[in-house]
């Protein structure tokens, strides 16, 4: 398969959600595809031949579908996996990070002893919308001494612009699949 049937065929995988979590939104659910053993390997290998150069030492997986794709690439490049979570869900001392949203602020945790100076870090979630989140872990991982390397993602809602916040704090973007809903 070429890399747009590849993207295709896990497009065809990906269920829209309408009014979820509430009204007036398309929520994209990428379960449906991973629950597809070939949608599952082509997600897997387009983020892996994304980065196989890199020289990624942990891949940063964003709870929780983050942790879904985070794991499995960690594995095909050798790297370690580090989750970042939502709070009081790590055991250990941890560093905090908080963000905005449309509709208020959250947080994320990470281990404060799970990167060192040096690392290079692959940031990864299943979705990019405003990108609040996961330049919220872009700055974690920033606080410890390593490097972001890029952050990636399988879907990308272009109309909100997620990937200029990112690209704003010089970390790389790559996405799978770009939809133009917001």
């Amino acid at each position: 398969m070429i890399k747009t049937d590849v993207s295709e065929y896990v497009r065809q995988h990906v269920r829209t959600v309408p009014d979820f979590p509430k009204k007036g939104i398309m929520f994209l659910d990428i379960t449906t595809a991973t629950k597809d053993a070939k949608a599952m390997q082509y997600m897997t290998d387009f983020l892996y031949e994304n980065f196989k150069d890199e020289r990624i030492d942990y891949v940063a997986g964003i709870e929780s579908r983050g942790f879904i794709f985070g794991a499995a690439l960690a594995y095909k490049l050798n790297a370690g996996f580090v989750p970042i979570r939502k709070p009081n869900k790590l055991p250990a001392k941890t560093i905090k990070q908080s963000y905005s949203l449309e509709y208020g602020e959250d947080t994320i945790e990470m281990h404060e002893d799970a990167l060192k100076p040096g690392d290079r870090v692959l940031v990864i979630d299943d979705l990019l919308a405003t990108g609040g989140t996961a330049a919220a872990a872009c700055s974690l991982v920033k606080r410890t001494g390593a490097e972001p390397v890029a952050a990636a993602f399988i879907i990308e809602l272009d109309p909100l612009k997620g990937r200029e916040k990112i690209e704003e704090t010089g970390v790389k973007v790559v996405s799978m699949l770009h939809y133009d809903i917001d």
